[in-house]
């Protein structure tokens, strides 16, 4: 059965069967894989988009409680926007899997509120995981998107290029000794 869906403002005709998640009509049908397969039960945000301004799991979204919907997806974004720019500013991206699922929950925190709280960014992002830890950075970037300060990182103690010399300190070797 054919259906026709308003994705990235343009109305799309889709032929899947109306219980078909929207998170494989956007990535098979449609070619749109900006949006990840992650968990499939709508807890891990890897597959987030907008349905009406607000972010929706597309993994259990059936198209066919999208008839009248306005279906925005990351590839709308075309790369610059302020999420996306702040994102690379505050190097968030690791692995990069979590990542869209990531800026499109911030984009809807964002419309929704100008100047958010760290409250705020924590209640909006709490279902979107991001398996690297980047949590830290993702809201600082946040904050720099929304024009905010963001609290100052704590750096990580600077590498140190002696390996041997570490490893013969944590086993009470000095390094020098020679097997005989």
């Amino acid at each position: 059965m054919a259906q026709t869906l308003d994705i990235n403002g343009k109305a799309v005709v889709v032929k899947a069967d109306p219980q078909t998640p929207l998170l494989w009509v956007l990535r098979d049908e449609l070619g749109l894989t900006g949006a990840k397969f992650g968990c499939g039960m709508a807890q891990c945000g890897a597959c987030t988009v907008h349905v009406n301004g607000d972010p929706v799991r597309s993994c259990v979204m059936p198209i066919a409680a999208l008839s009248g919907a306005k279906i925005v997806t990351i590839e709308s974004l075309g790369g610059q926007h302020p999420l996306q720019q702040a994102w690379v500013k505050h190097d968030v991206p690791q692995c990069g899997y979590c990542q869209s699922g990531q800026i499109m929950s911030a984009a809807a925190l964002l419309a929704q509120t100008k100047s958010p709280s760290d409250e705020d960014i924590d209640n909006a992002m709490s279902g979107n995981i991001c398996r690297c830890g980047a949590y830290q950075r993702i809201r600082a970037a946040i904050k720099d998107a929304a024009g905010l300060v963001a609290a100052p990182m704590v750096a990580a103690p600077a590498a140190s290029n002696d390996v041997d010399g570490e490893i013969a300190a944590a086993s009470g070797s000095t390094g020098r000794e020679k097997s005989q």
